[in-house]
């Protein structure tokens, strides 16, 4: 028997149309019998239904306050899940519309839609509080059938539904989930009808949460501490699918992990409150099928407790928003390929319907520092138009009156406190950084439109709280730096200037010319106060750390007279610090650029190619599968520490790799205009790199034979490109392929 039918269908392809229109007749219900306070059972609505012959048409629209899974005649609704996705749900609550045609028959139908707990009042975020959004359950459904004979029938949601508890015990994001196969749907009884508004609902745009790669063990052993052990070499975030059989009442519990001590046993010391459990409760009738509805864990290994492993019965599932991919790099360094690897694999785990900071501990929140530095980045890898856009909305919803930005979207703090460093450097900067970056990406004129005013917002509330042209706000600084601390003041004047920048270009895009001039003159005197509060008249810094002068260049902070000595300045730092960088969340994304761009390439690739703490290849060295939290986050004597091993910001090297090392860049919006500037060293043999822009693929392949450097290039239909070869006149050219 399987617990969970495979059969899915995909989102249909439809114009957003408003919620409140569809959903006319339809009324929310809740269940009518009283709940438990803790671990609640998921409750299953139950309906059935009746089709007669000639059905041509059969479209569901549903959403739920809390997560959903319907089924029809016992058929899953649908390849999505964690539906109706994460927003803020008060303001904007997505719903789904699917093709279900496929899953009725004539004559009677059953149907049963589960409704878990999720992000709308499951324990989230670090209070760890039950009901953020709500302490309700409840469901919108609305069937439309249409016949050969012209009737068009709706079944909705309403007072005739029943409602039980069902199998699922309890379903938590940080506890995991228990699924009890004795127990059946209780004996149902008549829903509630309630009225929470509809005028909050939207149409579902980005791409699902899907089933994606699947891996099987590596290894199942004994540890030292007797635990069995499963490892399924990759760090993701995900569930395990396995096949059990056992006695009525036999339990087996699955435990998540990302690493292993130092000794060899299961670590779970960075999971904070997060349980990470699966159980699942045995009722005897044979080999079954199980895995989770309604969470996901973070884990590269999975100790079992309650039978004996065998490995052909566990499967650990890859989950992640299902993003077509768009870059692929390679290249003659196997560590740099390993890296690119673990980049690619730190966003799959954090892109689960939102951006988030990690998938394993009891948090798996949308800080909006870590969604901004690795942006870029992210772009090169998939396509993440959609998917930052419909984040990009929450962001303008949760923004405050005064235009002050919340380090975490959606801000599941609001309720509980207000964050003091609500508007931080770095990190509020997302709502300008972000819908330019997807501007330039994908000529999203629309996304700009619609952020303009929250883009302006911000910038204006900087203004509002500055001194005497200073931006001294609190916040987290160069977060994790392992270097010595930047100054707070400092950081904030680069990223009034750097948001101020973005907010002139997307008024000249958007043909705001008196916001221009105005948000120009004010970015003069922003750096004007810079230059007099913190650049000395030789050009230093009052913090003399690497971020500094690199904040400092990628802002523009500084005239063209102190750039030279800037850059120097830098170079001498990451020389001196034998040559490893001491940057951190803030800093680490444009350090190598502001080498590169200044004249110290082959600075920047000794940088990159450092393999002892703190670099990008020591975690590589260390096995390490996606990108770490912390630069140490295991010692070099295997000592773990408690932090996230799968945390994407460091990963926002990405970028260089692609736009530097295969030298792939857009020259204008859209890459209409592309740029073809490799940028050979580091000991590299060969490069090879693609990116399929909105024209078309690009290619950047290089490779030094004996000396002899040479290209091959492929240019997409309908644009042109610059291609600038290593010590020759660049060359403008059409769609076509080219060797060099």
């Amino acid at each position: 028997m399987i617990n969970k039918l495979f059969f899915c269908l995909s989102f249909l392809t439809t114009t957003v149309v408003s919620g409140q229109s569809i959903f006319q007749s339809a009324k929310w219900i809740v269940p009518g019998f009283k709940e438990d306070t803790l671990l609640r059972p998921c409750p299953v609505y139950t309906k059935d239904i009746n089709v007669d012959k000639g059905l041509q048409a059969a479209t569901l629209y549903i959403t739920a306050h809390g997560l959903y899974e319907a089924n029809f005649n016992a058929r899953r609704v649908g390849d999505a899940y964690f539906t109706p996705g994460y927003t803020r749900y008060d303001k904007r609550l997505q719903y789904q519309q699917y093709d279900v045609k496929s899953l009725l028959k004539k004559g009677h139908n059953s149907v049963a839609i589960t409704v878990g707990e999720g992000w709308y009042r499951g324990r989230f975020g670090g209070n760890l509080e039950p009901n953020t959004y709500g302490n309700d359950a409840a469901l919108l459904f609305q069937l439309d059938l249409i016949y050969s004979d012209g009737r068009h029938i709706s079944i909705v949601s309403d007072s005739n539904w029943l409602c039980g508890a069902g199998p699922i015990r309890y379903a938590g994001l940080y506890e995991g989930e228990c699924y009890d196969t004795r127990r059946r749907t209780a004996p149902a009884s008549p829903v509630i009808t309630a009225g929470f508004p509809k005028d909050v609902l939207i149409a579902g745009t980005t791409p699902p949460v899907r089933e994606k790669e699947q891996f099987h063990p590596l290894k199942v052993w004994i540890t030292p501490k007797g635990e069995q052990v499963i490892d399924f070499g990759q760090n993701l975030a995900g569930w395990v699918r396995c096949r059990l059989k056992g006695k009525p009442g036999d339990t087996i519990r699955l435990y998540h992990a990302e690493m292993l001590d130092k000794t060899g046993n299961f670590y779970t010391g960075n999971l904070r409150e997060a349980q990470a459990t699966d159980t699942y409760i045995l009722d005897g009738r044979g080999k079954q099928t199980f895995e989770p509805h309604f969470t996901w864990h973070g884990f590269r290994y999975v100790k079992v407790e309650g039978c004996k492993v065998n490995a052909n019965d566990f499967t650990a599932i890859a989950l992640y928003s299902d993003l077509t991919p768009t870059g692929s790099f390679s290249c003659s360094n196997a560590m740099l390929n390993q890296l690119c690897h673990n980049i690619t694999w730190s966003f799959k785990g954090n892109s689960l319907d939102i951006p988030t900071d990690c998938p394993q501990r009891s948090e798996r929140l949308g800080w909006t520092g870590d969604a901004q530095v690795f942006c870029r980045t992210a772009s090169y890898l998939f396509d993440v138009d959609a998917f930052f856009s419909k984040w990009l909305q929450d962001v303008a919803v949760e923004q405050a009156p005064n235009g002050a930005i919340p380090s975490i979207v959606p801000d599941v703090y609001k309720k509980y406190r207000k964050d003091p460093r609500s508007g931080a450097a770095g990190w509020a900067d997302a709502a300008t950084i972000i819908p330019w970056t997807l501007y330039w990406v994908y000529k999203d004129t629309a996304v700009l439109t619609r952020q303009y005013a929250s883009m302006k917002a911000w910038v204006d509330y900087i203004n509002s709280v500055s001194t005497d042209g200073l931006w001294t706000a609190n916040g987290y600084g160069d977060w994790l730096a392992p270097g010595d601390s930047t100054s707070l003041p400092y950081i904030d004047q680069c990223y009034w200037a750097g948001s101020t920048q973005l907010l002139i270009k997307a008024a000249g895009v958007l043909g705001k010319t008196d916001d221009v001039e105005k948000y120009t003159h004010s970015l003069q005197d922003i750096k004007s106060a810079f230059l007099k509060k913190y650049i000395s008249p030789e050009g230093i810094a009052i913090t003399n750390t690497q971020t500094a002068y690199v904040l400092a260049l990628q802002f523009d902070m500084l005239p063209e007279t102190m750039k030279k000595n800037a850059a120097a300045r830098l170079a001498a730092l990451v020389t001196n610090n034998n040559y490893h960088l001491a940057t951190g969340f803030l800093g680490t994304p444009y350090l190598l650029h502001a080498l590169s761009e200044n004249g110290y390439t082959d600075l920047a690739y000794k940088v990159l190619n450092q393999e002892t703490c703190p670099s990008w290849l020591y975690p590589v060295k260390m096995g390490a599968t996606t990108i770490w939290e912390k630069w140490d986050a295991i010692k070099p004597d295997s000592t773990v520490q408690a932090t996230s091993y799968n945390h994407y910001s460091y990963g926002a090297v990405g970028e260089w790799l692609y736009k530097v090392v295969a030298g792939i860049d857009a020259a204008s919006p859209g890459y209409e205009k592309i740029l073809i500037r490799p940028h050979p060293g580091g000991g590299l043999a060969w490069v090879n790199a693609s990116y399929t822009c909105p024209y078309g693929k690009i290619v950047s392949n290089w490779k030094i034979d004996n000396g002899r450097f040479t290209m091959h290039v492929e240019i997409p239909a309908g644009t042109r490109a610059t291609v600038m070869i290593p010590g020759k006149e660049s060359v403008e050219v059409t769609a076509g392929m080219y060797d060099f």
